[in-house]
């Protein structure tokens, strides 16, 4: 669990909240619910993103909202420990060794990358289909992070159109001034909905997801560069040295710390 999601999208709601409370109180929630404003914020922002969309893109979009709240994992770490293993492997007993090792490889790009090494494809070709794989997996994910920026950028312009559509049925009925204030407060309501829905549920969601997708867009990319080292050769220190350029200097200096600095090189 993504405790950072979690609680942001929590807190964030109690906030309104107790704002809502604090400034007219517990009955005052009530002034905050309409619901033919929410009909036209988020029925027509959602209907209007559909309307740019296919079916599957758009539920898919939906469904990638429970993303934010799973960790996921990503360990760096683990990974240049695990290609200097693979290339100490090499380097002692050759590249047809790692067919071997491939079968205790858990990432699936990973052993992908192994068995094209193994088959003696060209190291262009390797990097070419592996780059290939990464870039369309990103394509991917920016299908779905692009659908929250779609929905924030609709959200306020209905909210905006409800509020428009509220003040011309004020302006039609101004016989009785009493109902002015109520029903300029009911038109304002929709700016409202339009203005949470994409602070409070969409630019989180698109920017954890963008977020996302670079972090595991980085991982892949030291796999690759990792494998096509082990492939041409190079000594594993030097390897090593490669891949934690990828890594934070917190990150790195963890690693180190943990491996010895150059630790799993070769002669």
């Amino acid at each position: 669990m993504d405790i950072a999601s979690l609680l942001g999208v929590v807190l964030c709601f109690i906030f309104m909240i107790l704002s809502i409370v604090f400034g007219a109180g517990i009955t005052g929630v009530k002034y905050f619910v309409d619901a033919p404003s929410a009909m036209i914020t988020f029925g027509g922002a959602f209907m209007a993103v559909l309307a740019s969309r296919t079916m599957p893109s758009f539920i898919g979009g939906l469904k990638s909202y429970t993303l934010i709240f799973k960790q996921p994992n990503y360990d760096t770490k683990g990974v240049i420990k695990q290609i200097i293993d693979l290339s100490n492997t090499a380097r002692k007993e050759g590249l047809l060794a790692l067919e071997e090792a491939a079968g205790s490889i858990e990432d699936p790009f990973m052993k992908k990358g192994v068995l094209l090494i193994v088959d003696g494809t060209e190291p262009e070709l390797v990097k070419a289909i592996l780059e290939a794989e990464i870039d369309a997996m990103s394509e991917r994910h920016k299908e779905n992070y692009t659908f929250f920026a779609d929905v924030a950028g609709m959200g306020p312009s209905w909210g905006m159109i409800g509020t428009l559509l509220g003040l011309v049925l004020m302006l039609q009925n101004m016989s009785d001034p009493s109902s002015i204030g109520p029903s300029m407060a009911v038109a304002l309501i929709t700016t409202f909905y339009g203005s949470v829905l994409a602070n409070w549920f969409c630019y989180p969601a698109e920017n954890k997801l963008k977020a996302r997708d670079g972090a595991e867009y980085t991982m892949k990319s030291i796999i690759i560069e990792g494998l096509l080292s082990i492939q041409a050769g190079e000594n594993p220190r030097v390897t090593e040295e490669k891949l934690k350029s990828f890594m934070s200097p917190a990150n790195r200096a963890a690693y180190e710390a943990e491996n010895g600095t150059g630790d799993g090189g070769g002669e």
